[in-house]
């Protein structure tokens, strides 16, 4: 990629690039950027919306998911005409068609102990959207493992949840300090529990603000928090947690 932005560039990303913490110097940072989002649901889709929208350079999709008629009240990309496609190529095409310079990488599987590792190292920053604890908590071991910089999201009913880890800082905790005992994944089941659409849709975003933010280096104000959002009240808090002795980063 050249080291300089071209005309049209300047012209496509001139609304961001004029931001004082931005500038031509940092978009050419989200231009080389790569960023790996798994699950192509209610929270990667407008996670990949957003950062293609931005001009991340590499966006990696993980997903072994085809689009149901559940599916599309809240997930943002889908349409009556992708019922029964998969996921991950659908999310590729629409992608293209908002930003070319986008390389799309997609995985169509579920990430697993045996591929993790093949799938994640080429990646900057990971981005959890599963739906389930086991899955979060494996991006949370090898992100770790591999100082790959972590925003996990969680959405159930009117409720979020978001967490930025910077595993390349020895200080910052991870998702095994928050939740230390096991937890069931029938909180997260949007079947049984419910979620409204636009929960997934805000979360998602934040996301994507927190990605964008670790891309810049900007002040990353939930290394050591929980944001907690719920938007039946509207109310929006920051939880504080730290490092627990007997957890799994306790000598990363």
């Amino acid at each position: 990629m050249s080291n300089t932005l071209s005309k049209k560039q300047i012209e496509k990303y001139s609304r961001q690039i004029v931001l004082k913490n931005i500038g031509t110097f940092g978009q050419k940072k989200i231009l080389k950027s790569k960023v790996l989002i798994v699950g192509a649901g209610g929270l990667g889709c407008p996670v990949a919306d957003s950062l293609c929208r931005a001009g991340v350079g590499v966006i990696g999709i993980v997903d072994n998911d085809k689009v149901s008629i559940s599916n599309i009240h809240r997930q943002s990309f889908f349409t009556s005409k992708d019922i029964g496609k998969l996921k991950v190529k659908v999310l590729k095409e629409k992608i293209k068609l908002i930003n070319p310079e986008t390389k799309i990488i997609i995985f169509k599987e579920k990430i697993t102990k045996k591929n993790i590792k093949k799938i994640i190292k080429n990646f900057d920053i990971v981005v959890d959207g599963s739906d389930n604890f086991k899955t979060k908590f494996l991006l949370n071991e090898y992100s770790l493992k591999y100082k790959k910089n972590l925003i996990v999201g969680s959405i159930s009913k009117f409720d979020g949840h978001i967490f930025s880890f910077n595993f390349q800082s020895k200080k910052t905790p991870c998702l095994k300090c928050f939740y230390q005992s096991e937890i069931s994944d029938e909180i997260l089941d949007c079947e049984s529990e419910g979620i409204l659409g636009p929960v997934a849709g805000i979360v998602g975003n934040i996301q994507a603000n927190e990605v964008l933010k670790n891309i810049l280096k900007l002040n990353n104000n939930l290394d050591d928090s929980i944001l907690i959002i719920n938007l039946l009240t509207l109310n929006f808090r920051k939880v504080k947690f730290s490092k627990k002795k007997n957890c799994i980063c306790k000598n990363k």
